[in-house]
């Protein structure tokens, strides 16, 4: 923000901004499912007041200046949406033509086993096994040391074993403190 656009301008941003909320939400609700109209007026507003030094100063311009905001808002939320659904789409394909066959008994005992994990744990067991990080990898991920790493996967690992083992022992062995 330049020196110019001090308190005035954001006092006018915020007025502008402000008077014009209603019709832009309307806008939005004629062109999308009210759900997504506030997140849309709330995404304009955002914008409209990063960019505060391009508001017109005559308050027919800020209103089409906003409006012209909205409208590339609208646009999109409109290309991310199809970009959704294209992924859907095509996942949708995949899982028809390579089914998912890892539910057998064991693999559900595991995965049960897994989310009984504390979450730090869980988040590390999760990364190296399920996405295909290494350990030093899923360490940069969460933001830990790689010999933290090191020790909460073993102490994961020790858990997960009891747990599979003895499923009586399970709901113990969340309660043991987790060694780092």
């Amino acid at each position: 923000m330049n020196p110019v656009s001090g308190g005035g301008a954001r006092a006018r941003a915020l007025d502008c901004i402000s008077a014009c909320s209603p019709d832009l939400l309307a806008y939005f609700e004629r062109r999308t499912a009210s759900a997504d109209a506030a997140d849309l007026l709330s995404e304009t507003m955002l914008t409209a007041w990063r960019r505060i030094d391009d508001l017109p100063k005559d308050d027919i311009e800020a209103r089409m200046w906003l409006f012209g905001v909205a409208r590339r808002i609208l646009a999109n939320a409109e290309r991310a949406s199809v970009r959704r659904w294209k992924l859907a789409e095509r996942l949708r394909g995949h899982l028809a033509t390579h089914p998912h066959t890892h539910d057998d008994a064991q693999a559900i005992d595991v995965r049960d086993a897994v989310r009984r994990l504390p979450d730090d744990l869980r988040d590390l067991i999760g990364l190296v096994h399920w996405e295909g990080f290494t350990l030093e990898e899923a360490a940069r991920i969460i933001d830990i040391p790689a010999s933290t790493a090191r020790g909460r996967y073993r102490n994961a690992r020790r858990r997960l074993a009891d747990m599979l083992l003895s499923p009586e022992a399970a709901g113990s062995s969340a309660s043991v403190s987790e060694g780092a």
